[in-house]
């Protein structure tokens, strides 16, 4: 049998304050731990400055030739930098509501939350908060389907969860 190997994440920090040096980096720090306890393999480590345009470009360069997941963070709120879904939604192919609707759900302040989730050739992104606590919740939401979802984005044929749909020999 294939050994199965940990699926590949990059993480984005959006934060000006991180970019100029005048805060801490603790949301990507914890991120990053908690998808190595996780079982995934954090490849690579980004930070870019709010506002749509270094967003869509950030992610359009962590995205090409990579197959895995690229979680945000930052840049989800009201505040008038914060533009994260705006980049995002330039770049990406196609949305994926469920995941960001899920998210949402985990704790109140998540409805004040404009985080959106799709795809980018064969990566999955998700805009989390930038407070430690609530990207780490917010992943927790969706982290039990998000293997799937990445391996539906190069093959198209990993098998559902629940074993339905197989042996009629559609692809989905």
């Amino acid at each position: 049998m294939p050994e199965k190997r940990p699926l590949p994440v990059k993480i984005l920090t959006v934060s000006d304050g991180v970019i100029h040096r005048t805060r801490e980096d603790k949301s990507g720090a914890i991120l990053e731990a908690h998808f190595v306890e996780a079982g995934w393999n954090v490849v690579e480590r980004a930070v870019t400055e709010d506002g749509a345009d270094p967003v869509a470009a950030a992610l359009t360069g962590l995205a090409a030739g990579f197959h895995g997941l690229i979680v945000t963070t930052g840049g989800t709120g009201f505040g008038p930098r914060d533009r994260t879904p705006e980049g995002t939604r330039r770049v990406i192919d196609r949305e994926a509501p469920g995941l960001a609707e899920a998210m949402r759900l985990v704790n109140p302040l998540g409805r004040l939350s404009r985080a959106v989730c799709g795809t980018l050739d064969t990566a999955l992104i998700i805009n989390t908060p930038g407070s430690a606590k609530g990207c780490v919740e917010t992943v927790d939401a969706v982290l039990d389907v998000l293997p799937h979802a990445v391996k539906l984005l190069v093959d198209n044929y990993d098998p559902h969860p629940s074993g339905e749909g197989q042996g009629s020999g559609h692809r989905h």
